[in-house]
């Protein structure tokens, strides 16, 4: 390590200080049903999108307009 330039020195003492951190930590395991109520889906979510055809048409035009 006493090899390294400044700025790699640096960032290896960063990292091993990331490292430590992590191990540290004491974030627990999340449980089942811990969210349980906060996560809504729109009713709508699985429709199917109403202008996604029009959409792709316009891509797939726009493309061949480039090859020609």
């Amino acid at each position: 390590m006493n090899t390294l330039p400044e700025n790699l020195k640096r960032e290896v003492l960063a990292f091993i200080d990331f490292l430590q951190t992590k191990k540290n930590s004491s974030k627990k395991p999340g449980t089942f049903g811990s969210v349980k109520g906060k996560i809504r889906m729109a009713y709508d979510f699985d429709y199917p999108v109403v202008d996604f055809k029009e959409y792709i048409l316009w891509i797939i035009l726009s493309c061949l307009i480039l090859v020609i």
